[in-house]
Protein backbone atom coordinates (compact mmCIF):
# COMPACT_ATOMS: atom_id res chain seq x y z
CA UNK A 1 0.00 0.00 0.00
CA UNK A 2 1.31 3.35 -0.86
CA UNK A 3 0.94 6.60 1.17
CA UNK A 4 -1.20 8.19 -0.80
CA UNK A 5 -3.97 5.72 -0.29
CA UNK A 6 -4.18 7.20 3.11
CA UNK A 7 -2.80 10.45 3.06
CA UNK A 8 -5.55 13.40 4.12
CA UNK A 9 -5.32 15.47 0.42
CA UNK A 10 -6.44 18.17 1.92
CA UNK A 11 -5.46 19.52 5.87
CA UNK A 12 -5.65 23.00 7.80
CA UNK A 13 -2.32 24.44 7.67
CA UNK A 14 -0.80 27.37 9.83
CA UNK A 15 1.73 30.33 7.62
CA UNK A 16 4.59 30.96 9.72
CA UNK A 17 3.91 34.15 10.66
CA UNK A 18 0.55 33.09 12.39
CA UNK A 19 0.48 33.58 15.82
CA UNK A 20 0.25 30.71 18.34
CA UNK A 21 -2.75 31.68 19.60
CA UNK A 22 -4.57 31.57 15.71
CA UNK A 23 -2.73 27.84 15.34
CA UNK A 24 -4.04 26.73 18.73
CA UNK A 25 -7.40 27.89 17.66
CA UNK A 26 -7.18 25.62 14.35
CA UNK A 27 -5.79 22.63 16.07
CA UNK A 28 -8.73 22.91 18.55
CA UNK A 29 -11.49 23.58 16.23
CA UNK A 30 -10.18 20.60 13.45
CA UNK A 31 -9.65 18.64 16.40
CA UNK A 32 -5.92 17.95 15.04
CA UNK A 33 -2.99 17.60 16.65
CA UNK A 34 -0.46 19.39 14.70
CA UNK A 35 -0.76 21.66 11.30
CA UNK A 36 1.98 21.62 8.18
CA UNK A 37 3.57 24.99 8.43
CA UNK A 38 3.29 26.31 4.86
CA UNK A 39 4.79 29.72 3.12
CA UNK A 40 1.88 31.38 0.75
CA UNK A 41 3.62 29.74 -2.30
CA UNK A 42 3.25 26.49 -1.12
CA UNK A 43 6.67 25.65 0.58
CA UNK A 44 6.68 23.56 4.07
CA UNK A 45 8.38 25.09 6.39
CA UNK A 46 7.88 22.92 9.54
CA UNK A 47 5.43 21.03 11.63
CA UNK A 48 3.54 22.53 14.47
CA UNK A 49 2.40 20.30 17.60
CA UNK A 50 -0.19 21.23 20.35
CA UNK A 51 3.05 20.48 22.23
CA UNK A 52 4.91 22.53 20.60
CA UNK A 53 3.15 25.29 21.47
CA UNK A 54 2.78 24.81 25.53
CA UNK A 55 7.11 23.74 25.56
CA UNK A 56 7.68 26.77 23.06
CA UNK A 57 5.65 29.51 24.19
CA UNK A 58 3.74 28.86 27.20
CA UNK A 59 5.90 27.20 29.53
CA UNK A 60 8.58 29.67 28.79
CA UNK A 61 5.91 33.06 29.64
CA UNK A 62 5.11 34.14 26.11
CA UNK A 63 2.28 35.68 24.72
CA UNK A 64 0.67 33.49 21.99
CA UNK A 65 -0.79 36.55 20.91
CA UNK A 66 2.14 37.73 20.21
CA UNK A 67 4.26 34.71 19.14
CA UNK A 68 4.13 33.28 15.68
CA UNK A 69 4.37 30.34 15.07
CA UNK A 70 8.09 30.00 13.35
CA UNK A 71 9.24 30.33 16.60
CA UNK A 72 7.46 27.90 18.28
CA UNK A 73 7.84 24.65 15.00
CA UNK A 74 9.89 22.46 14.27
CA UNK A 75 11.90 23.20 11.42
CA UNK A 76 12.80 20.68 8.69
CA UNK A 77 10.63 18.11 9.66
CA UNK A 78 10.54 14.14 8.73
CA UNK A 79 8.85 13.63 5.17
CA UNK A 80 7.66 11.20 2.95
CA UNK A 81 6.85 11.11 -0.29
CA UNK A 82 3.33 10.25 -1.47
CA UNK A 83 5.08 7.74 -3.73
CA UNK A 84 6.55 5.77 -0.53
CA UNK A 85 5.22 2.54 0.75
CA UNK A 86 3.47 3.04 4.33
CA UNK A 87 6.22 0.51 5.73
CA UNK A 88 8.65 3.04 4.38
CA UNK A 89 6.71 5.58 6.02
CA UNK A 90 6.15 3.70 9.31
CA UNK A 91 10.13 2.82 9.51
CA UNK A 92 10.76 6.80 9.06
CA UNK A 93 8.83 7.81 11.63
CA UNK A 94 9.93 4.67 14.10
CA UNK A 95 13.47 5.56 13.44
CA UNK A 96 12.86 9.39 13.54
CA UNK A 97 10.92 9.00 16.83
CA UNK A 98 7.70 11.18 15.62
CA UNK A 99 3.83 10.48 15.54
CA UNK A 100 3.31 12.64 12.07
CA UNK A 101 4.78 12.57 8.96
CA UNK A 102 3.67 15.53 5.99
CA UNK A 103 4.10 13.94 2.35
CA UNK A 104 5.78 16.38 0.16
CA UNK A 105 7.86 16.06 -2.84
CA UNK A 106 11.36 17.77 -3.49
CA UNK A 107 11.08 20.16 -6.26
CA UNK A 108 14.19 22.09 -7.27
CA UNK A 109 15.54 21.34 -3.77
CA UNK A 110 12.87 22.74 -1.74
CA UNK A 111 9.85 20.32 -0.05
CA UNK A 112 6.69 21.56 -1.82
CA UNK A 113 3.40 19.77 -0.98
CA UNK A 114 1.66 17.37 -3.34
CA UNK A 115 -1.53 19.15 -3.70
CA UNK A 116 -1.89 21.30 -6.64
CA UNK A 117 -2.84 24.55 -4.61
CA UNK A 118 -0.79 26.28 -1.69
CA UNK A 119 -3.78 26.66 0.04
CA UNK A 120 -3.90 22.94 0.50
CA UNK A 121 -0.88 22.95 1.92
CA UNK A 122 1.58 20.02 2.82
CA UNK A 123 -0.31 17.07 2.40
CA UNK A 124 -0.75 15.07 5.66
CA UNK A 125 0.42 11.63 5.19
CA UNK A 126 -0.48 9.47 8.73
CA UNK A 127 -0.49 9.55 12.07
CA UNK A 128 0.47 6.94 15.03
CA UNK A 129 -2.12 4.76 16.12
CA UNK A 130 -4.04 6.26 19.20
CA UNK A 131 -3.82 4.47 22.52
CA UNK A 132 -6.35 4.18 24.73
CA UNK A 133 -5.59 6.15 28.14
Amino acid sequence: MLVSELMERNPVSAAPEDSCRDAARLLSRYRVGALPVVNADGTLKGILTDRDIVLRCLALGKDPDKTAVRDCMTRNPVTVSPRDRVETAAERMSGSQVRRLPAAERLGGREAPTAATAAAAATWCCAAPRTST
